[in-house]
């Protein structure tokens, strides 16, 4: 069975523009976050698992904010994804390729899209029939020059990508009028010092930003 990832969710990533990558230090911290977010526009997350806390949080945000879209990032194993899951996960996302999560994917049926930074990388993906796949790390490994370069040849499979990898409010037009670009992730909207801060109206001024960025450009290009 192929690798699937939801067209629901996918529309959703396109018609937001935008997902917020955040890493939690603390549960508490959840459910401020969800809804400063949802304050400014932004109603996706990639929250990933990088803490001891982050699928317990997961589980608190997707209970107490329930609008939100939440997919669980740093999926480096089958175990990480089948915890994603269990913790409520709507999708999940990895920083790259690997099959024994792949397959897991396949296997659950469960809306995943693998990281990929090279052609190489695209081609397996492929393999188990990704559609949807996470750009990564989008400015580190090129910019935008490289990853139109990097998806051309690929272009009239109709995949679709979300780029993360130090992506700012500055860079968001370009990749977003991008017609293979369903939606871009950065960290600018809820960095680790504003969530630790507890600088909610901060983070919900960011969003708003991103969001009102967003859509200008798919409404200009719609």
């Amino acid at each position: 069975m192929p690798v699937v990832f939801s067209e629901e969710i996918a529309l959703r990533l396109r018609g937001s523009g935008v997902v917020a990558v955040v890493t939690l230090p603390d549960v508490e911290r959840a459910v401020p976050l969800g809804r400063a977010l949802l304050a400014g526009g932004i109603g996706i997350i990639e929250l990933t698992l990088r803490t001891p806390v982050a699928l317990a949080a997961l589980a608190r945000l997707k209970h107490e904010v329930p609008d939100l879209l939440i997919g669980a990032g740093t999926v480096l194993s089958p175990a990480d994804l089948q915890a994603a899951r269990e913790a409520g996960a709507d999708f999940a996302v990895s920083p790259g390729v690997n099959r024994r999560v792949l397959e897991e994917a396949a296997r659950t049926g469960f809306s995943f899209a693998p990281g990929v930074a090279t052609p190489s990388d695209i081609e397996t993906t492929l393999d188990y029939g990704c559609r949807v796949l996470k750009f990564f790390p989008a400015e580190p490994i090129g910019g935008l020059p490289y990853f139109r370069a990097a998806t051309a040849p690929y272009e009239h499979l109709g995949l679709q990508y979300i780029p993360l990898g130090s992506l700012n409010e500055q860079l968001l037009p370009a990749y977003l009028e991008r017609p293979n670009v369903v939606a871009i992730g950065g960290t600018w909207m809820a960095t680790g010092e504003l969530i630790a801060g507890g600088q909610w109206d901060k983070i919900t001024a960011l969003s708003r930003q991103a969001s009102e960025i967003a859509r200008r450009v798919r409404g200009a290009s719609s």
